[in-house]
């Protein structure tokens, strides 16, 4: 499977960093501005929802990052020994960038957090996987249109002729003159 909305491989590395920090950014201001709300004082609400997103959001982005550049680093390694870009890359990734990332904290956590990484990235290319497969099958160009929306004329028609109406105009529209033939 060819991703070709990605750039290649030393500048992903970049690009993904860059990526994993915004992201950490946004949603680690939203995580802390409700956490510095629900701590602040009565009628001080409003500053210590500030002070938590100033003081704690980036590094929130900065771990983010450090997991989208381990990661991505990984992954080019991978793409470059197996000759082959596909979804076993990202998923040893996420084993690899999770027990790496645990490394201080021992060989169990280290364990867990492989197999946590693993099976987060295989959930991820599964529905991916899914996703692609499934609209590929809603647009797909060389299946035939279904048959009930070849023709609109095809539709609503009766099977006796009344009179006054055409029963060759579409829908069965009466025409306000009789036929004639």
């Amino acid at each position: 499977m060819e991703e070709y909305t990605r750039e290649p491989c030393p500048y992903r590395i970049g690009d993904d960093i860059g990526s994993a920090f915004a992201m950490g950014l946004v949603g680690g201001s939203i995580f802390q501005a409700f956490g510095g709300y629900k701590n602040a004082a009565k009628g001080k609400k409003l500053v210590g929802m500030m002070r938590e997103v100033r003081m704690r959001s980036t590094l929130t982005g900065v771990q983010f990052a450090a997991w989208g550049g381990m990661f991505s680093t990984i992954d080019c390694c991978l793409v470059a020994i197996r000759k082959k870009e596909d979804p076993i890359n990202s998923i040893v990734s996420g084993g690899l960038t999770g027990a790496l990332l645990a490394i201080r904290s021992g060989p169990k956590v280290m364990a867990g957090s492989a197999l946590l990484g693993s099976v987060i990235l295989a959930m991820i290319e599964g529905v991916g996987l899914v996703t692609t497969r499934w609209m590929g099958a809603m647009m797909d160009p060389t299946q035939p249109p279904p048959e009930a929306l070849d023709d609109p004329r095809s539709l609503g028609q009766k099977s006796q002729a009344e009179p006054g109406i055409d029963q060759t105009r579409p829908f069965g529209i009466p025409t306000g003159l009789p036929n004639l033939s």
